[in-house]
Order: C-alpha cells, then sequence, then structure tokens
C-alpha cells in the first residue's frame, strides 16, 4: 500500500515521527512517503500556493529514512505527491500526528484536516490524527510542556491498526476519518459526530507604534464547548479516542429546496430595471 505522511506542524515535528514509525513497523508492506511543510503552518486550512514556485529539500531522518519538506501547505503536500514528486500517486493520506486536539468546529480550521480533506476531494481515503495537548484541556493549541514520543504512542499505534485494515473498513467516497487521541491513559475508542466550539475570542489592543499604527490581539482565550452527548469532545473528556466520519459534500439539502421556491428570476429582473433607470437619471 503506498501511503503519503503530512502535518501541518513541519517535518520535525514529534508527532509526525511517532506516526512514521508506528507505521513502518505496523504496517506489512507499506510504501511510505512523507511530504511536510518546512515550518509550522497550523491554522492553515485548505490555503494553497498560487503565486510563486514551492521549494522543495529532501531531508534525511536520523533513522536514514527520507522525506521532503517544502515551504507551502499542507494542501500543497497532498498535490506534490497526486502529481508524482515521490512517483505514483497515494493509496491512503494520513495527516498528523497533529500537536493539539482537532475537535467540533476545529476541523475548519485545521490544516491537519485540510491535508485528508485534500486527499478525499482527490478520491483518495484520509484519515487526520490529532493529540490533545494536555489532559482535561480541549483547546488546539499546545503550551506549558514539551511533546515526548511516548505522548503519540498510543494514538500512532491505532491509526497504524487502521491503516492495515483500511481495505476493510466502510468508508464512503469522499471521506475523511478524524481521530482525537486523549492526552494521557487511553480507554478505548468511540464513534462519534463532531461537537460544537464556544469560541471566547475578543479584541485587545496589544500595542501603538510610533507612527499610530496599532497591533490587536483577536485570538488567545481558551474555547470551550456545548456539552452533548455522542460528540467527538465527550469521547475525548472519557479519555476515549475519538473517530469521526467527516463528508466533503457542503451542501445545504434543505436551503437549496427552499431557495427553489423563491422567485429569484424577478429579483434579478428588478436589479436590471433599476439598473437601466440609474442610468435614464
Amino acid at each position: 500500500m503506498r501511503v503519503l505522511l503530512t502535518n501541518d506542524d513541519g517535518i520535525q515535528a514529534t508527532g509526525l515521527h511517532a506516526m512514521r514509525r508506528a507505521l513502518l513497523e505496523r504496517v506489512p508492506g507499506i510504501e511510505l512517503a512523507v511530504i511536510a511543510p518546512d515550518s509550522n503552518r497550523s491554522a492553515s486550512a485548505r490555503s494553497i500556493t498560487t503565486r510563486q514556485p514551492l521549494a522543495v529539500d529532501e531531508v534525511r531522518f536520523a533513522d536514514g529514512e527520507r522525506g521532503f519538506a517544502t515551504d507551502g501547505t499542507p494542501v500543497d503536500c497532498v498535490r506534490f505527491a497526486v502529481l508524482g514528486l515521490v512517483g505514483e500517486p497515494p493509496e491512503l493520506i494520513v495527516s498528523g500526528i497533529n500537536h493539539g486536539s482537532n475537535l467540533g468546529d476545529d476541523v475548519t480550521y485545521s490544516g491537519t484536516v485540510a491535508a485528508a480533506f485534500e486527499g478525499a476531494l482527490l478520491g483518495i481515503p484520509a484519515i487526520a490524527v490529532s493529540q490533545q495537548a494536555e489532559h482535561g484541556r480541549t483547546d488546539f493549541r499546545p503550551r506549558g510542556r514539551g511533546w515526548a514520543y511516548e505522548d503519540f504512542a498510543a494514538g500512532a499505534r491505532f491509526v497504524a491498526e487502521l491503516v492495515a485494515a483500511i481495505d476493510g473498513l466502510p468508508l464512503g467516497e469522499r471521506t475523511v476519518l478524524n481521530v482525537n487521541v486523549p492526552a494521557g491513559e487511553v480507554r478505548g475508542v468511540r464513534v462519534c459526530r463532531l461537537g460544537r466550539r464556544i469560541y471566547r475570542d475578543e479584541l485587545k489592543l496589544e500595542s501603538v507604534a510610533p507612527n499610530g499604527r496599532k497591533h490587536y490581539r483577536i485570538y488567545g482565550a481558551e474555547p470551550g464547548y456545548h456539552e452533548e452527548p455522542g460528540t467527538d469532545f465527550e469521547a475525548v473528556a472519557d479519555s476515549m479516542i475519538a473517530v469521526t466520519p467527516l463528508g466533503f459534500d457542503l451542501n445545504h439539502e434543505r436551503a437549496l429546496a427552499e431557495l427553489g421556491r423563491v422567485d429569484l428570476q424577478a429579483a434579478f429582473a428588478r436589479s436590471i430595471e433599476r439598473q437601466e433607470l440609474a442610468h435614464e437619471g
């Protein structure tokens, strides 16, 4: 099986290498390629690089294996693999292990999840993997302590088993498995849905430059979440690995049906009529 391993924390991130070792050790016959950003690209979401060429460097890891580092985004990394940088396109994308959880609404900001979504968009099965930063916290930003290899061991082993069994998993087309691993002892695994975030961002003036230019901080407060049963937040709070299937269909079917009953053509005709009257005036 040809697998691409990528992330948004960068080519030297501890979580990436924990996942890399687990895949090599536990998935028979794996052909593993590693393409990752050359530095941290957290919260880059589905951004891509279109206005300049992308630099790529071959990197040798401590165990003698190699990978590729690029100054692009996580989505760019997936495109590199699909377009032939490492030979044949991958048959599976694994993105992570991210340093910090990607729960609930956070998935819309996450570069880790975005790389997996890019695989799904291209018809390639994909798994996004994230590790809770600290027990009891559901924030997506690690702070306050280092990351040892052992922090990622349970999640890396579990995802390697998922990869080994991927052909037998009931994954639909354009589906991503979003995996969040709790910090500390892991009690099991739970399939669950995305929960809902409570963001507490505030506008704070940080400084004023001599020229009068102001610098504000608008992110930083730790978010909360709605306590609802069956969510990824609940699973991680219960020390369970949360596995959430995500789809790529952004259509809002109910709104589509409701809009179909609105005479939008009449609104368009009125806009033309008012434009013509404005010109006459």
